[in-house]
């Protein structure tokens, strides 16, 4: 059997022209294969051109069976039954039922569709869904495994999956992985999820400067590049110390040389020796520096070329670094105290409330760092905004050790995307010097020109160290940081930069997040699940 997908030297590039990535070329069977990079690199564009949504800049694509990409389902996209694609298909089987169907009807009933809706439902973690309800009445981790049920639905081959992960709690990140371990066509999976990564066949990995693919899973590729960076700073520092030694060898050449040439004039003025041969023996040095200092500058060149190629890829391979500033939290300092806290939901349309969760008590003390754990709907982010005061609880008393605490959600929301980086600074600080607000910015690698640009064309990683400027540059650094789903727009470099960051940290952290990986690695003392 032919492969399901073969992909010939493709060249990938944006809209206005811009390149992502060349020369990509792979072959894609009954297996799964990750698809990994900084965020802007390629992946989404990559996973539309294999679904023949845009075209390629250059290559060729050879497609065998039914491609799918999986579709996002919005809050607005009316009901479950036209979320899954369904619903002109279910009506026509209500038709044929009651003997309304026509003949045209007759031919195209699918009589096998509504057991297989309830058969991938299940296998989604969605049994029981009522197919007439509107998609807003579910939260972003339904809604996915919504549109993963919708992609099924369609039988494919190949599965391209986006972010399959995103916003959906534990179990529906095993529903994924388990899904993808029982595939028996081929897959392809941009991801940032570390364990479904994991799983993989194989992962590429996509950069403007090379694409690599790699065997195995994450392990097999955190290895195979960890090794990569140290053999670009081992090269580095061999490039460095080369053309050090160089620089010096072409300096002590030209000193030796401006003595012999010194030594000849002096000889020359003297006059004890025939004009003609002095003529002859300066001709002679004249021709020996020129080589001498073209040669030095040749060599030098090269050591310097290839010290900068030695740089370039260090800057490509190495994620940078942020450190945030201390937060000079005493060991015996309360930050937050809850007693009995209960937070109900109002009545819906559907006529009746329910209790999110409650009663609830939680001291923060110190330097602790609590996660926040739970299923989608289990009440996490309502939790959080009382805790930061931007929600009331429906019962129940709070202490907070006021404006000792900063909260990022997952949007980012208290950047504006109208202003500039500089802008938002200020207008979050009014009295902090346009000198100062740079500083800040500098910290966070937004230096000189790239704190004026404007926060809206922001990548993931870009807005999550823009907000961690905004809450930690102010004249007195919080205590307690409080993180709603910090990794779900971000790329896996910047989850690692982020891990790496908090882990240096000297404060308090109250995290939510579903990706266990990151909260592993970021340390935590205590969970709470709601």
């Amino acid at each position: 059997m032919p492969a399901f997908l073969t992909v010939d030297h493709l060249s990938v590039a944006t809209a206005d022209g811009k390149p992502l990535f060349s020369d990509l070329s792979f072959v894609l069977n009954r297996e799964v294969i990750g698809l990994v990079g900084r965020n802007g690199c390629g992946k989404s564009t990559l996973l539309s051109v294999l679904a023949g949504d845009r075209e390629a800049a250059s290559g060729h694509i050879t497609r065998h069976g039914h491609v799918a990409l999986l579709r996002q389902v919005r809050a607005a996209s009316g009901s479950v039954a036209e979320a899954l694609g369904v619903a002109e298909a279910l009506e026509l089987l209500r038709r044929m039922e009651v003997g309304l169907g026509s003949p045209a009807d007759a031919a195209l009933a699918d009589w096998t569709l509504e057991g297989r809706i309830d058969d991938i439902l299940r296998q989604m973690g969605l049994d029981g869904l009522d197919l007439n309800m509107s998609v807003a009445g579910l939260s972003g981790g339904e809604r996915m495994r919504l549109a993963i049920s919708a992609l099924l639905l369609c039988q494919p081959d190949v599965l391209l999956l986006d972010e399959p992960t995103n916003d959906m709690d534990v179990e529906g990140r095993a529903l994924v992985i388990n899904l993808l371990k029982g595939w028996r066509g081929g897959a392809l999976v941009a991801s940032h999820d570390r364990a479904l990564l994991e799983e993989m066949d194989a992962i590429i990995h996509l950069s403007p400067v090379e694409v690599d693919i790699f065997g195995g899973g994450w392990s097999d590729f955190v290895a195979a590049r960890d090794a990569a960076r140290e053999r670009a700073a081992a090269d580095l520092r061999v490039a460095e110390r080369n053309a050090k030694q160089l620089i010096l060898s072409v300096q002590e050449q030209a000193e030796r040389q401006a003595r012999r040439d010194k030594a000849g004039r002096a000889k020359r003025a003297k006059g004890d020796a025939p004009k003609i041969l002095l003529d002859a023996q300066a001709n002679r040095a004249q021709r020996t520096a020129g080589r001498g200092r073209d040669d030095g500058v040749r060599r030098t060149e090269q050591a310097q070329h290839i010290r900068d190629e030695a740089r370039r890829q260090i800057e490509v391979v190495t994620p940078l670094h942020i450190d945030l500033p201390s937060s000079v939290l005493p060991a015996g300092r309360i930050l937050l105290r809850m007693e009995d806290v209960i937070c109900d939901r109002a009545a819906g349309n559907e006529g009746h409330g329910r209790r999110l969760f409650g009663p609830l008590s939680l001291v923060i003390t110190g330097p602790q760092r609590i996660i926040i754990s739970g299923s989608n709907g289990s009440g996490k982010s309502s939790l959080l905004r009382i805790i930061m005061g931007q929600e009331q609880p429906s019962s129940g008393t709070i202490f907070r050790a006021e404006g000792m605490s900063a909260m990022l959600d997952q949007h980012v929301s208290l950047i504006d995307p109208g202003l500039t980086l500089l802008e938002n600074m200020q207008a979050r600080y009014p009295d902090m010097s346009v000198g100062r607000a740079h500083d800040v910015l500098a910290r966070f690698a937004f230096r000189n020109r790239d704190a004026l640009r404007p926060a809206g064309g922001l990548s993931g990683g870009e807005r999550l160290r823009a907000g961690l400027a905004m809450v930690m540059g102010g004249p007195v650094a919080p205590q307690l940081l409080v993180l709603d789903e910090p990794t779900n727009h971000l790329d896996i470099e910047t989850v690692e930069i982020l891990e790496h960051t908090l882990r240096q940290w000297d404060g308090a952290l109250l995290m939510v997040s579903h990706d266990r990986a990151f909260l592993d690695a970021a340390g935590y003392d205590r969970e709470i699940n709601l």
